[in-house]
């Protein structure tokens, strides 16, 4: 019943299946492999973007400590200058009273001197005043007497 050409083909199929198995277990090996590999590439993809998250995050808290910083740098330096702007406008118009008073004082020695016209375009209308009474020291020598006080008055006043 068995003929040799039957037992031939019986071997080449245990040889050709034999290869066959050879074959799956060397593509899952590969499988194996390839899913090894897409484990590991997927892991340091992780890592990557979650290292890249983490140096986000670093530098989204400095750049809010250095705004914050700077925010206050501005609060301060807004708040000195108003001090230095109202502190001109002071000094702005003191220097404007000041110059008035100048020039008050200024148009009154001319008068006192005998000037007749005045700074200002006015005319020294009114009496010449009496030079004695324009310098202080002079005022001592109408009384002819000396002004006297002893320590006992000085505290009554």
């Amino acid at each position: 019943m068995a003929s040799p050409g039957g037992t031939s083909s019986g071997s080449s199929l245990l040889q050709t299946s034999g290869s066959e198995e050879d074959l799956q277990a060397l593509m899952d090996q590969k499988r194996q492999k390839r899913m090894i590999s897409n484990r590991e590439s997927a892991r340091r993809s992780r890592m990557r973007k979650q290292k890249h998250l983490d140096d986000l995050t670093a530098q989204v808290n400095q750049l809010r400590k250095e705004n914050s910083r700077i925010l206050t740098s501005l609060t301060l330096t807004t708040q000195h200058h108003s001090a230095v702007e109202a502190e001109n406008s002071v000094l702005r118009t003191r220097m404007v009273e000041l110059g008035n008073r100048l020039q008050s004082l200024s148009e009154i020695l001319h008068c006192l001197n005998g000037n007749t016209t005045i700074t200002s375009g006015l005319f020294c209308d009114g009496p010449q005043v009496n030079n004695s009474f324009s310098n202080p020291w002079n005022l001592m020598y109408m009384n002819q007497q000396p002004i006297m006080a002893s320590v006992g008055n000085m505290f009554l006043y």
